[in-house]
């Protein structure tokens, strides 16, 4: 496993559930191309899971 997650958001969160606004939100996304490291966790893990259709992941 790697130690960091390359996350990048690649759709919109306009039409998405207020949930998985927020989800996106705590993952450090603003905006769409946007993107953040993250620690691979599996608290990290879950959240992503939660919004995967609007995420691009790749482990670096």
């Amino acid at each position: 496993m790697a130690n960091k997650l390359k996350v990048t958001l690649v759709k919109s969160t306009i039409g998405a559930i207020p949930k998985h606004r927020a989800t996106v939100e705590a993952l450090g996304l603003k905006k769409v191309n946007n993107s953040v490291e993250m620690p691979d966790n599996e608290a990290v893990r879950g959240m992503i899971w939660h919004v995967r259709h609007l995420l691009k992941v790749e482990e670096i």
